[in-house]
Order: structure tokens, then C-alpha cells, then sequence
């Protein structure tokens, strides 16, 4: 398949050239006065549109924003999937109100941070977008089509060979690089989309396990995303990673620790996690009570699966059998591990059910979400400091939750609209349609809340997990709300078109910033802007940018980096590892040429 991949052994030596060692220069970062503005060239949109263009234009807009040279020691990117600027309004009323005030006038942990931004979420082929290619444009800086993970947008989503040569490079595989520690925390599968385009690249975001990979794109090379988190190659491996998805790291042959009737997805026979276990100072746990006996001090991997699949939403938490840590209890562990590294780290935590509950059409268990995760967001902000960590807070992309009406000073978020059915003195009765029926102050543009019957439920209010597959026009309109209690969990909110599953929107999203960098977050910016606000504030990651050739004369990265460069770079600094250490008697590359999976990967050539 590759067929230059033989003469590697003479070409190797040419174009390793200075990477990944010290005495390669690597320019300062100039101040924003003395550096020139960075040019980006006109195109027409979209067919113009490149990675090399999206990487450049994003280098632009942080470099503009930004006031002054920021020197970020760590960095933290909170997700919340799905999170629309509806979604944090209303949270953050939910959360006030059960604190026993109007809710209003309430604050969400990250609303407090001082920098702040609208986000455009557009895909390259979607005005809506999908988070596999809304994180990958958030952790590479190139805007990419929806499905992929990891790649550009010249790729064929479901197609390994279209993907191969069109990897992109992630903030957290460079600050892996460049010895920060990393880590990554989720509700979701760890190989979900958001947290998979921190680590993985493939161009299909389903490929989670090895069975759900056709067989044809296997015998491509494409490499799942459980295996590719467990064979992260760079600075080690990933030293952190906490959420669900247990069983794409289990053979076929073994079953589930907590739910014994469940088998493994693997077809490979191999065992992830015993795989993980190998690593140096390294722990597995899958319930909160292993999550809470790990010591920090002496652990440098940790592995944490709580659930086969997805974890619980925060509400049900409290059910699961085996005892599931919260989104803050899993981020607090994971700063505790990651700090002990002088150099700092890396870490990215979501969110991932706030998007969940959405498209069940369940404002209650989005808004729940919404509140934990800003709880995981204050843990964060009390255990660092804002002189040496950047914390960055956004959404992958919206969802259609609508907040209208004119519902009272403190009217129960979730409850129905009292006050005003126009813009008239408000009241306490009830707010009355058109047609004279009452009607709640959330709803959604679509989704399994709609009125008619459905083939899981009949006409009328609905309830949730409401799974349907098909539904029939609403005969009666819409359903009387005055006898249903619209506050209860399990309600979903009134939809205007059936569909099974509630959509995402495409409205913008917001971003909050705090500490050095966040000053750059400012505007209307375009979501690939945010990596090169996190790429210009540490020093670690632009430093490890430059030597991949990526910076200008000002010390700023414009150009995409090369992973095949990114993977030299790896393994050049493993054989002067090992020439330290003596013990290599010949060309540290010979023996990988035939054996190492990097090797067949980076003999592809020169990737963006």
C-alpha cells in the first residue's frame, strides 16, 4: 500500500532536520506593537476554502485580538455540548431559582470570567453543524466538514484512504509533544466525538471500536478510536481519560464488570484495558469508589470508564449501581493528577449530555447538565490560578430550546408561562395561546415532543425516553397544559415538528474566557479561532508549533503543521533518548520501518 515506505530508511535522516531538539531556533513571540499584521489572502466561500486557509485566517483573528504577549502555563477547554446561549439562560434561572431567589439575576460559575465572544459554528459543508467537526475545528484550528474527526475537509467522510495524508494536528497532541501532561474528561463515551478529536483521527466519527469499522476500511488501516486513545503516541501516552464507554475496550469474550450480561465490542481480541495497564504508573477503576482511592501522587495514567456506554445523566446518577463520580468529581482528579507535571498541562473537559438531553427533547436533564457542568467549571477555577492558566469555556454548537413568552420575575423556568400573553401589565394567571390554552416558557423549533401520536406514545403531552420512530399529525392541537406538571423530569417540552430526535441549531454559541489569553476572546469569532487563542497564550504548544515550522518571522504560528512531521518529530526525540542512554548501536529507525503502525501511518508523506 505504501510504496515508498522502504526507502524511509534513506530519507529519514534528510527530513528530520532540527525537529524536537534544543538547539533548533525557535523564535520569540513578538509583542502585539512590534509584529506585523499577519496577511490572509481573499478567497471566494466555500469552494475556495482549504485547510491551510482556515489555519492561517484563525492565526489572524487570535493575533488581532489578543492586547498584549499572554504566557500560559496551563490550559483547560471546558465543551458543553450543545450548550446554546438559550440553554446557559436558562440554566442559569434553574440554578437560581433552586437556590431560593428570582433566578435572574443568578450566575453560572464560567458567566463570571471577564472575557467573552459569539462563536459562528458553521461547518465547511453544513450550516448546522455536527460536533465531530465543530471540536476538531476547536482543538486544530481548521474548520472541517461534519462526520469527520481529526481530518480536513478534503477527506470523504467513510472513507480510510480519502482521510490518510489529511490528518490535522490537536492542541493536545502538541502539548503532549512538548511535555505537558493531558489529560481528557467526559459524561459521554471517551470515543465520542468532542473528546475523540482531542486525540483521534479518522473520517468517520462512529468508528469507536473495531466492530463498528467496515471490514473493507479496516484492511485501509483505519484504526479505531478506543485503540488509537490507548496508542496515543506522543509524550507517553495520554496521562488522563475519564468517562463511559467501557465495553469498545473489552474483547468480545469478557463481560462487563457492573452489567455481567453485556460482552465486550472487540473483535480483535485485544484488551484495552489491560493494555493501559502496562504503562508506567498506571491505574484502571470503572466506579467512583476505585475513582476516589486513586492516590495522584503516584499514579501518572489514569484510566476511568464508569459505564459501558454513555454515563448517567447527573439526575440518575445516584441509581447507579455501582456509584458513578460526578462531572466536578472526575475533574477535580483529573487536575490532581495533571498538576504534579512543573511544566503544566493540557486538559479537556465536556459536558456531553447537556447536547443528550436536548435532542430527547428534555429541558430538565439538559439544564441539569448545564448546572454540573458549571460546577466542574468552579472546581477548576478554585484549584488554579489566573496569572498562569488560561480557562476556556464554549459550545460545540447550538440546539433549537426556545425561551419566550412573557413569563413573570421569577416564574419557575420550567414551568407554564404566568404573566403576560403580551406585553401588558404581567399577572399571576396563566398565559393563554391564541386559542386559549395555556403553554410553557421552553419549547423546541423540533423534536419527540410534538403532539401527535406517536408510535410509542399517544396524542397529547409527552414523556420521556420517548424513543419514537414515527409519528401522525396532531389532530387535536396542541395538547392542554394545564393539568400536566411541566416542572417534572421527565417531561419534554412542547415541539412544533415531529421528528425522533430533536436537532442542533446553528446559531452561534458563546465563549468565556479567564487568565493569561483570554483577552483574545473577544467579538464575533470563527470556532477554529479558539485553538490559535490557546496556540498564541502557551508557550509550550507554540513553541512546539514553530518547530514544525509552522511560525513566521513574529514567532506566531500561521502555517498547519505536517503530522508526518509531528510523528518524525516523536521519533527523533526517542533516539536521542536512547543515544543518551547508550544503547543504540545502529539507526534507531531501521527495525520500525516493517514493524511499527506509526511508521505505515507517517509513510503516507507530508499531511495537513
Amino acid at each position: 500500500m505504501y510504496p515508498n515506505l522502504r526507502v524511509l530508511s534513506r530519507v529519514l535522516p534528510a527530513t528530520l532536520g532540527c525537529l524536537g531538539i534544543a538547539a533548533c531556533s525557535t523564535p520569540a513571540m513578538r509583542t502585539n506593537a512590534s509584529r506585523a499584521a499577519i496577511e490572509v489572502a481573499s478567497i471566494q466561500h466555500p469552494h475556495e476554502e482549504t485547510a491551510q486557509w482556515w489555519f492561517r485566517s484563525g492565526a489572524a483573528a487570535a493575533a488581532a485580538n489578543a492586547s498584549s504577549r499572554a504566557q500560559a502555563k496551563n490550559v483547560i477547554v471546558f465543551v458543553g455540548d450543545g450548550m446554546s446561549i438559550a440553554t446557559i439562560s436558562a440554566a442559569r434561572i434553574l440554578d437560581g431559582q433552586r437556590k431560593g431567589g428570582s433566578g435572574e439575576e443568578n450566575r453560572l460559575a464560567f458567566e463570571t470570567f471577564p472575557a467573552g465572544a459569539l462563536i459562528r459554528t458553521y461547518e465547511t459543508d453544513q450550516q448546522t453543524p455536527d460536533s465531530a467537526g465543530t471540536m476538531t475545528a476547536i482543538m486544530s484550528g481548521i474548520k472541517t466538514r461534519a462526520g469527520v474527526i481529526g481530518i480536513d475537509q478534503a477527506a470523504t467522510r467513510g472513507d480510510c484512504a480519502s482521510g490518510r495524508g489529511h490528518e490535522v494536528v490537536t492542541a493536545l497532541e502538541l502539548a503532549a509533544q512538548a511535555g505537558l501532561s493531558t489529560g481528557v474528561v467526559t459524561t459521554t463515551r471517551i470515543t465520542h466525538a468532542t473528546p475523540a478529536a482531542t486525540y483521534g483521527h479518522l473520517p468517520e466519527r462512529d468508528w469507536e471500536y473495531d466492530m463498528a469499522i467496515p471490514q473493507r476500511e479496516r484492511d485501509a488501516g483505519c484504526v479505531d478510536f478506543a485503540r488509537q486513545l490507548v496508542e496515543f503516541p506522543f509524550g507517553g501516552g495520554i496521562n488522563v481519560a475519564l468517562g463511559g464507554g467501557r465495553t469498545g475496550f473489552m474483547p468480545a469474550e469478557q463481560r462487563d464488570p457492573e452489567y455481567p450480561g453485556l460482552p465486550g465490542k472487540r473483535l480483535d481480541g485485544r484488551d484495552l484495558l489491560a493494555e493501559w495497564q502496562q504503562k508506567d504508573g498506571a491505574a484502571y477503576v470503572w466506579n467512583a469508589q476505585q475513582l476516589a482511592a486513586i492516590d495522584p501522587a503516584r499514579t501518572r495514567h489514569l484510566l476511568g470508564l464508569f459505564e459501558p456506554e454513555h454515563m448517567n445523566y447527573e439526575n440518575e446518577r445516584a441509581q447507579d449501581p455501582a456509584g458513578e463520580p460526578s462531572l466536578a468529581e472526575m475533574t477535580r482528579m483529573a487536575l490532581s493528577v495533571l498538576r504534579k507535571n512543573p511544566d503544566g498541562y493540557f486538559l479537556m473537559v465536556e459536558g456531553g449530555r447537556i447536547d443528550h438531553g436536548h435532542h430527547a427533547g428534555n429541558a430538565y436533564r439538559a439544564l441539569n447538565e448545564t448546572i454540573e457542568f458549571a460546577r466542574a467549571v468552579q472546581v477548576a477555577n478554585e484549584m488554579t490560578a489566573a496569572d498562569d492558566t488560561l480557562i476556556l469555556v464554549t459550545a460545540d454548537h447550538s440546539h433549537t430550546l426556545t425561551f419566550a413568552g412573557y413569563p413573570a420575575r421569577g416564574n419557575p423556568i420550567l414551568g407554564k408561562v404566568r404573566g403576560s400573553s403580551g406585553e401588558g401589565l404581567p399577572s399571576g394567571d396563566l398565559a393563554r395561546d391564541a386559542t386559549g390554552l395555556p403553554y410553557a416558557t421552553l419549547a423546541y423549533a423540533n423534536g419527540p415532543g410534538y403532539a401527535g401520536a406517536s408510535d410509542r406514545q399517544p396524542e397529547g403531552a409527552k414523556q420521556y425516553p420517548h424513543e419514537a420512530t414515527a409519528f401522525s399529525a396532531a389532530r387535536k392541537g396542541r395538547p392542554n397544559l394545564a393539568e400536566v406538571d411541566t416542572e417534572h423530569p421527565d417531561h419534554e417540552q412542547e415541539a412544533t415538528m415531529p421528528l425522533g430526535a430533536e436537532t442542533h441549531g446553528g446559531d452561534d454559541v458563546a465563549a468565556f474566557a479567564r487568565g493569561p489569553g483570554s483577552a483574545a476572546v473577544r467579538g464575533s469569532m470563527e470556532q477554529n479561532a479558539l485553538f490559535h487563542v490557546i496556540a498564541q497564550s502557551n508557550d509550550a504548544i507554540r513553541t512546539q508549533l514553530c518547530k514544525l515550522g509552522a511560525c513566521n518571522a513574529d514567532g506566531v504560528p500561521v502555517d498547519a503543521p505536517e503530522m508526518g512531521k509531528a510523528r518524525q518529530a516523536r521519533f527523533k526525540r526517542r533516539a536521542d533518548a536512547r543515544v543518551k542512554k547508550g544503547s543504540r548501536a545502529e539507526p534507531w529507525w531501521r527495525g520500525k520501518v516493517d514493524s511499527d503502525p506509526t511508521f505505515s501511518r507517517l509513510a503516507g508523506g507530508s499531511t495537513r
